[in-house]
């Protein structure tokens, strides 16, 4: 599931919010994991009220790409972020390297940054990925929050693939985009959508832009998420956990976020009100606060941008 970079665009004008101080100190590393290279990036800050926070976003978006969301979570935290192997400016990886290798390749960055534990966030194809990692290194995950997230591939997008894979292979970049804006962006008959209209425009400008590196490691993914798979059964860590998304998500739907906090240990599931896929671009202080709210053990009950707050996870009840 391939999620857009539109995050990077200026934060609304006039939205509230604690406006943190500067940052002691923002740190980029190049890294090597089984040859290689990839690059985080971390936002430094001292006396945290929590765990550091990793960010694994949506595949086509980047360690800059919650640059705006950072105004509302960098007086909480550090904050990590990441191009992979395979996204962003790291190198690319060819199809045959799966999700383990890429959850093998988070877990070397948090050793390599010398970290305990991290508050764990995996939007779209960044659950895939956190989910994997916290299966396979539940020691290193404190708390979990996922968004516009699912434990299998949704069938519009296994659809979706060999048109959009086509197109930009024989370099119709406008015929993609068309279909990536219409595969991620709701039907605009399905519920009123905050910044519906602007965020199709950015994300339709975004994948005309595409590089021919990122076309190559957008054709590659795809092939990766297909061949590979998103979910394996394996025990889930039991720490705190919460699912969200937006109401109106018709890519990874509601019911699909439902599925993934049932299969959790210790889920919370709420959808978010006026959002789509990209909840967290069209409502960013609301995500943020969500996200900050969960991992600092504050209440997310009686949000006034959520709809009820679900216990589903497998302990719940």
């Amino acid at each position: 599931m391939r999620t857009a970079v539109v995050a990077q665009d200026p934060p609304t004008a006039g939205c509230s919010g604690p406006v943190p101080p500067v940052p002691e100190q923002v740190e980029e590393r190049r890294l090597v994991f089984e040859g290689f290279a990839y690059t985080c990036r971390i936002v430094h800050r001292s006396a945290p009220r929590t765990e550091p926070l990793l960010l694994l976003g949506g595949s086509s978006q980047n360690r800059y790409s919650w640059q705006g969301h950072e105004k509302w979570l960098t007086p909480l935290c550090t904050l990590i972020t990441v191009d992979l192997p395979g996204y962003g400016s790291s190198d690319f990886l060819p199809a045959r390297y799966g999700i383990d290798f890429l959850a093998e390749a988070v877990a070397h960055m948090v050793t390599e940054l010398g970290l305990p534990q991290v508050n764990l966030f995996g939007g779209c194809f960044g659950e895939v990925v956190g989910l994997r990692f916290a299966q396979l290194h539940p020691g290193l995950v404190r708390r979990i929050v996922f968004a516009g997230a699912a434990i299998r591939l949704p069938g519009i997008y296994t659809d979706a693939v060999p048109r959009l894979t086509h197109a930009l292979e024989r370099g119709d970049i406008g015929g993609a985009a068309d279909g990536l804006v219409q595969l991620f962006m709701s039907n605009p008959g399905a519920g009123q959508v905050r910044r519906h209209a602007a965020v199709a425009r950015l994300l339709h400008q975004q994948f005309m832009n595409q590089t021919p590196d990122e076309i190559k490691k957008a054709v590659e993914h795809n092939t990766r998420l297909v061949t590979h798979g998103c979910y394996r059964p394996l025990p889930i860590p039991a720490v705190p956990s919460l699912v969200f998304t937006g109401e109106y998500d018709t890519l990874c739907t509601p019911q699909m976020g439902r599925e993934l906090a049932e299969a959790m240990p210790a889920a919370l599931f709420t959808t978010v009100k006026e959002t789509d896929h990209l909840v967290t671009v069209e409502r960013r202080e609301e995500s943020s606060d969500l996200i900050g709210r969960f991992f600092t053990d504050a209440s997310i009950e009686g949000l006034p941008y959520c709809n009820a707050v679900e216990s589903l996870g497998l302990s719940a009840g």
